[in-house]
């Protein structure tokens, strides 16, 4: 699909409320969200039963003339494919009429989307995980969603209901007045709504084409360099050399002495089995959701803490300077996953890098995965070849500098945005930059394949992509010392 471009001085903003619908209206919303997955398991089927076909026959001896044509996964061919089937097919001729006909085509979008993702990491011009071919989604394990692109979309004039299409007029938990105002003054239009449950509420969000408003910094001539670690969240260094730290909230820690209660009453009930369909007890439900319902507070709490942290961030400095960290590497170790999994790290730049943009006058800049900014001296530049990660006092040999290991690479980055400006792109840089040292021969490159296996083969059975979807691997430059946003 093509992505959608706002006009010049607008930006695409999303607007999320909570919803409080009755039971008619909850069934209804289930409904929807279950006719996009039924939509979305049809086009998987309908698309790999072709490639299972030229499997069977290549088995046979035909030749690649006989062989039964590939169907296309494009969402307009889907579209065309399931239009045709929906009033013969039995999996849908008796219900499908009773929901609105966007729930289908958000599991049509959602299934063209996944073969165009697989086809890209096969011919490896997807960057990230591997991705295997596009799988059916379990009834029980699903998430309930649907995405609404015409129709009466809009959020009422009480401030208190949103419309939307086949659904009426639902009930939200907060106002929404902070659409609603920029709705009436003309300066945002709804573009699509999309509901979602998640944590047992329903929510919508709305996509808007929202008027860029130009809002200046408090200290646009001064940058931030913010280290973020495990001990406290973040070390906040500007270019003036001030430091503040950000202690980390520890949420979950605060929370483990109730979860580990409500975990073991769980296991104490009569809970679900598979195997035996085996159902599981009221008093089971009931512990689970009151389980549940711990796990959602220490997220709400997350999701509070490191909005207000990003908020302060972007709204006072002009240039903002993050390391580009592989939070998946770091997750891998059984120490420390859990405290970096509490803090976020992702997290907190995913919403530093959005709320940047936000603003004319607010530069973000990431430094490399390989710049070493706790090994770096803040004072002289000098580079030192190891620092052990229990080492927490970083001690210069050159000018005996010697400050919390944190803080200094603090400095680090944010003296890094000055050295980007000026073209060096080194902390601290004097007449040479330091060489870095690279231990154990180290080639700072990220292996592009697992070992032991070849480029391009994929998960599901070694599927083979359609010829037009099959294109040479480019290779990609390695990641550049510094990203602008």
């Amino acid at each position: 699909m093509k992505k959608f471009q706002p006009r010049p001085g607008f930006v695409v903003q999303a607007y999320r409320y909570a919803l409080d619908p009755n039971a008619v209206q909850e069934q209804s919303l289930r409904s929807h969200c279950g006719a996009a997955r039924a939509a979305y398991n049809w086009a998987v089927g309908w698309v790999t039963a072709s490639w299972w076909q030229r499997r069977a026959e290549e088995t046979y001896g035909i030749g690649e003339a006989g062989l039964t044509p590939w169907r296309p996964w494009s969402l307009p061919a889907l579209r065309k494919a399931f239009n045709a089937a929906k009033r013969t097919d039995s999996r849908f001729a008796a219900w499908w009429e009773e929901n609105s006909k966007e729930a289908y085509s958000t599991g049509l979008a959602n299934a063209a989307a996944a073969f165009d993702n697989y086809a890209t990491s096969k011919n490896g011009r997807r960057r990230g995980k591997r991705m295997g071919a596009p799988r059916f989604k379990s009834k029980r394990k699903a998430r309930l969603a649907c995405r609404f692109t015409t129709g009466t979309i809009r959020v009422d004039t009480d401030g208190r209901h949103v419309t939307l299409p086949r659904l009426g007029t639902i009930r939200t938990h907060e106002p929404t007045g902070s659409l609603l105002a920029r709705v009436q003054a003309g300066t945002a239009r709804i573009l699509s709504a999309t509901v979602r449950h998640e944590r047992h509420r329903w929510f919508v969000s709305f996509q808007a084409e929202v008027k860029r408003d130009l809002v200046r910094v408090a200290r646009p001539d001064t940058a931030v360099g913010i280290d973020l670690g495990v001990k406290k969240l973040a070390v906040m260094a500007d270019s003036t050399g001030k430091i503040r730290e950000v202690p980390h909230p520890r949420h979950l820690d605060s929370a483990l002495k109730q979860l580990r209660r409500a975990c073991r009453t769980v296991s104490r009930r009569r809970g679900p089995d598979r195997r035996t369909g085996q159902k599981p007890s009221k008093r089971w439900e009931k512990a689970n959701a009151a389980r549940n319902r711990l796990h959602h507070r220490v997220a709400n709490l997350r999701a509070d803490a490191l909005h207000k942290l990003t908020t302060a961030v972007a709204a006072e400095y002009g240039t903002v300077v993050v390391e580009d960290l592989n939070v998946a590497g770091m997750l891998k170790n059984r120490r420390l996953a859990r405290r970096i999994a509490d803090a976020g790290f992702g997290e907190i730049r995913r919403q530093l890098t959005y709320k940047t943009r936000r603003r004319h006058a607010t530069r973000m800049v990431v430094a490399s995965r390989w710049y070493p900014s706790s090994k770096t001296c803040s004072g002289c530049g000098t580079v030192k070849t190891k620092l052990p990660l229990h080492v927490r006092t970083y001690a210069c040999d050159a000018c005996g500098l010697v400050l919390d290991r944190d803080n200094n690479a603090a400095l680090n980055l944010a003296a890094l945005a000055a050295a980007c400006m000026t073209g060096t792109k080194v902390a601290g840089d004097q007449d040479t930059a330091p060489a870095v040292s690279k231990p154990r021969g180290a080639d700072q490159k990220t292996r592009a394949t697992r070992p032991g296996r070849k480029a391009g083969t994929g998960r599901a059975g070694g599927a083979t992509l359609p010829p037009q979807r099959q294109t040479e691997t480019r290779d990609r430059p390695h990641t550049e010392p510094l990203m602008l946003w």
